[in-house]
């Protein structure tokens, strides 16, 4: 529908679009950056769907049962932006939207999901909203079992651009959200066939109905410019019994004279005689960041439409059993069961006695049988890899289509679509979610699980298979830089438990932090029981401790972690027995290790000793701690991996890559 049409025919919606357009070009115009291309061809369809159909309260912009709104294509923040302070959040005041990009300012570049309450998650890397979005749509599918269609009961709206759709996430996430028929997962298509190098069709003729209607999803399509076809898409996604995708065409930079359809409408300011060009053909007679007061009123009012809708549900959410209340607002605060706590004592309890050699893929699969069922709210999954990662306990039950209440999730081969999903399951709110795959494999979930340490989600990855250890497999499967990739992202917690103890204890800390995203790298070969003196004190949670004191004058220290810490005790009783004093700290989490106070690391890592770093993986994570902390380059040393492995059973490859007792004593004899 051209811009005439539009106007003549739907005088007050072109309003209410053309202040999302306004705001759009003059916040990206002052900042000198910014899209403002995306906001003004898809104001039409946002238009409609906050006005007519998403349930949301500008005033309470946490409201559990609101529908969630994703701006996937989160270069086009101020279109999101636009629409929060049109609508009266109180967040984004005129002066943000003024302040768009800039020092301070909760407008961001791109959409933070901790800078302002109403955006749902963190948006910018393309295809990530889509994907993120099926956790959203798992985690609400999984409550309304749990808590009934009377408290969870809204939907997942998602506008997705080109990009997000070319992605390869895109393709992991449509198909999981297809096989679970995930039918309150609506994704609005922003079809402009525009990006930066130009015409779609440069790059991708893939027919993107097709393609989404072969992964199970109902599809739709209207013209993003005529607000009664978008209605009637939207209207008739609400009765799909699949996830719904519906193709908006629109024209990018709609209405600018000469960069409309146009690559030059996608990532930069339009220019002062562009806009008010634009301005003139809108119809639009205001200044710069002017909103006439009659169309700031709509659009409030519209901020307040589901007032009465949360009103409604917190009637309902109060007829719940006190019980039933406390347990929701405990899951939704994202507070822990406390029958985790007893449930781990109990467990470490019993493994101390009974002393099991068990690789620590398995200890975690001991840990979850112990912990799943006094922590109601995880939801469990893995990368197509349950057998290997060992990811599901026997009380979970499998999420289907038939059945809800399922607690595992089979992700398929899609390590990154399932890492976005968990991010998502948890932003949801209500839900902790873990999931598995072989540790090398965090290379295809990179960007996901690099979201989580930025929006401080604390999803658990659970990573077996995380050495050489894992033997025949090769240096395919074999991760020898992982560890210090994963240690080199920041609020990030990288656990490498040593035995079935610390692998408790990296549980109980990954199920209680809100904030940060933890990754658990667990061994395939089976590691004995270091320590079997039972306490009560969570050593895991101080990065480092002493597992095996010197005896006599203490002139080494050997550092460890993982399988490595038993080569370790090995080494050091080699050097006992020629009267070196050997010291041997695991070190199974240094991002916790590096959060305690100077005392307690000068007590751990004391000056004067050598000092020798043993772990089957490369070096460079361990330089702070061989050369820092007291230490120095002529008494430091570090034995492990300089390169790729090598297939061949696991034994092998330790002594051929010089990982065994003997080289460590070696390395600490020639230091001293």
């Amino acid at each position: 529908m051209d811009i005439a049409t539009l106007r003549e025919k739907h005088p007050d919606h072109w309003k209410l679009a053309s202040a999302i357009r306004a705001l759009a070009m003059d916040a990206v115009q002052k900042a000198n950056s910014g899209h403002p291309g995306m906001p003004m061809g898809m104001a039409d369809v946002a238009t409609v769907l906050f006005q007519k159909h998403l349930k949301f309260d500008a005033s309470a912009p946490k409201w559990f049962d609101r529908d969630r709104f994703i701006l996937s294509a989160g270069h086009g923040s101020m279109l999101v932006y636009a629409l929060l302070y049109l609508c009266g959040d109180k967040q984004v005041t005129l002066d943000q939207i003024k302040n768009f990009r800039q020092t301070g300012a909760l407008t961001a570049g791109h959409p933070e999901n901790f800078l302002l309450d109403a955006v749902e998650t963190t948006t910018g890397p393309l295809g990530q909203g889509i994907a993120t979005s099926v956790g959203f749509a798992i985690a609400e599918e999984s409550l309304r079992a749990r808590f009934s269609k009377k408290i969870v009961d809204h939907k997942t709206y998602v506008i997705a651009g080109d990009g997000c759709l070319m992605e390869g996430i895109s393709h992991e996430a449509i198909g999981l959200a297809g096989m679970q028929k995930l039918k309150n997962l609506v994704v609005m298509w922003d079809n402009n066939n525009i990006t930066i190098d130009g015409r779609v069709d440069k790059a991708c003729i893939t027919n993107q109905q097709a393609r989404f209607a072969a992964a199970g999803w109902k599809v739709l399509a209207c013209d993003g410019h005529d607000p009664e076809d978008i209605d009637r898409a939207l209207t008739e996604a609400q009765k799909s019994t699949m996830p719904v995708f519906i193709d908006c065409k629109t024209l990018i930079g709609f209405g600018a004279p000469t960069k409309q359809d146009t690559y030059s409408a996608h990532g930069s300011p339009l220019g002062d005689e562009e806009i008010s060009a634009t301005k003139a053909i809108y119809g639009w007679e205001y200044g710069a960041f002017e909103i006439p007061q009659d169309v700031k009123s709509a659009w409030e009012a519209i901020g307040t439409r589901g007032a009465d809708a949360r009103a409604e549900w917190e009637e309902r959410f109060s007829t719940l059993s006190d019980n039933r209340k406390a347990e929701f607002t405990r899951i939704m605060d994202g507070e822990v069961s406390k029958k985790l706590s007893a449930a781990i004592r109990k467990f470490k309890k019993e493994q101390s006695e009974a002393a099991p050699k068990v690789a620590s893929r398995k200890a975690s699969e001991m840990v979850l049988g112990a912990v799943n069922p006094a922590v109601p709210e995880t939801i469990g999954g893995s990368a197509d890899l349950t057998g290997s990662n060992l990811t599901k306990s026997a009380d979970l039950g499998v999420f289907t289509p038939e059945d809800r209440k399922g607690r595992y999730v089979h992700y398929g081969i899609r390590e990154h679509g399932m890492a976005a999903a968990m991010n998502g399951l948890w932003l949801h709110g209500g839900v902790r979610p873990y999931g598995g795959t072989f540790f090398c494999f965090t290379d295809y979930a990179r960007g996901a699980m690099r979201l989580s340490a930025l929006m401080k989600v604390p999803a658990i990855y659970v990573m077996t298979h995380d050495s050489i250890g894992l033997g025949e497999d090769g240096p395919t499967h074999q991760p020898v830089e992982h560890l210090a990739i994963c240690r080199a992202t920041p609020n990030t917690y990288t656990f490498r438990p040593a035995d079935v103890i610390e692998t408790a204890e990296a549980w109980e800390i990954a199920l209680t932090t809100k904030s940060t995203p933890s990754v658990l790298a667990l061994s395939r070969q089976g590691l004995p029981t270091l320590r079997t003196k039972h306490t009560t004190r969570n050593e895991v949670s101080r990065g480092a401790y002493v597992i095996q004191e010197a005896e006599g004058k203490r002139q080494a220290i050997l550092m460890a972690t993982g399988s490595e810490v038993e080569i370790a005790m090995r080494a050091r009783d080699l050097l006992q027995a020629q009267a070196i004093g050997t010291r041997v700290v695991s070190v199974p989490c240094m991002e916790l290790f590096d959060e305690q106070d100077e005392s307690y690391r000068r007590k751990i890592l004391p000056a004067g000793a050598v000092r020798v770093a043993v772990e089957a993986a490369i070096r460079q994570p361990w330089d702070k701690y061989l050369l820092g902390e007291r230490g120095r380059e002529q008494k430091a040393g570090f034995v492990g991996m300089e390169g790729f492995g090598a297939s061949a059973p696991a034994p092998e490859l330790y002594a051929r890559f010089g990982i065994t007792p003997e080289a460590i004593a070696e390395k600490v004899k020639s230091l001293l």
